[in-house]
């Protein structure tokens, strides 16, 4: 007599496949491999430091002429806030403070070409914003002559007000100020209170140096030769529209 039971039991263990262990013998060697294969992640990019930079058009002119340095005075200004990046900060915008001289003539003259200089840099990349140039009569103490005093009005609150408003928009990791102008005090305190997170670093114009702004700053340096003689602009320069432009004969 056939004890069906017994049969059945014989019948599971001939299809059942062998266990070694944890180990299953596989008939098809290229589905486990396809199973057990692990797709790579992709690599991490780490994305570049913003920056902004913002320029004390004034101090920074005064600062290179007093140093005695007039041959640098031809500055492509976009291509000087690149050369003054670290290379793992990336460059959102040049922002140059100024005013338009109104006296004397060829004071008035030689600012106007750069101005058309500047004008050849690409926006929004570049932008220029202007105060006031006020002439201001006052009679010298020694010969009692009357003589003309510029002065400039607004560069340091425009500065104030375009930082402070740019890092409410979160538009710059780092604040990049080529000044050494003390007013500048009052916004660096103010970012430095509210926005611990972003840093405001001060480059020096030659002969300028500011230890208030220091202290607010998260770091300092004076801009050197080097940098000023690489960021110079073409002599002549070519305008889009085919206007040529040289590099006033003073400053050569």
């Amino acid at each position: 007599m056939i004890r069906w039971g017994a049969l059945r039991n014989w019948a599971w263990k001939k299809k059942r496949p062998r266990l070694r262990g944890r180990r299953v013998q596989a008939t098809n060697l290229e589905a486990v491999e396809n199973t057990m294969s692990i797709t790579p992640s992709p690599p991490t990019v780490k994305l570049k430091s913003r920056v902004i930079v913002y320029v004390d058009g004034f101090n920074l002119y005064f600062g290179i002429r007093d140093h005695g340095w007039r041959r640098y005075l031809w500055l492509n200004l976009q291509r000087l806030a690149e050369n003054l990046l670290l290379p793992d900060q990336g460059l959102v915008a040049t922002k140059y403070f100024t005013s338009r001289v109104r006296y004397p003539s060829d004071k008035q003259q030689r600012q106007s070409v750069y101005l058309d200089a500047l004008a050849t840099l690409p926006s929004p990349g570049f932008q220029i914003f202007y105060g006031h140039y006020l002439a201001i009569p006052r009679n010298c103490r020694h010969c009692g002559r009357a003589d003309m005093v510029p002065s400039e009005k607004m560069t340091d609150v425009n500065i104030a007000v375009e930082m402070l408003s740019d890092a409410y928009q979160d538009s710059f990791d780092t604040a990049l100020l080529i000044s050494a102008d003390s007013d500048l005090g009052a916004p660096l305190r103010k970012i430095r209170a509210l926005f611990p997170n972003k840093r405001v670093v001060l480059a020096f114009p030659p002969s300028r140096r500011s230890s208030e702004l220091e202290k607010l700053a998260a770091s300092a340096f004076g801009i050197g030769r080097q940098a000023l003689r690489n960021s110079q602009f073409a002599d002549p320069l070519m305008t889009a529209s085919g206007y040529v432009l040289t590099k006033p004969p003073s400053w050569k």
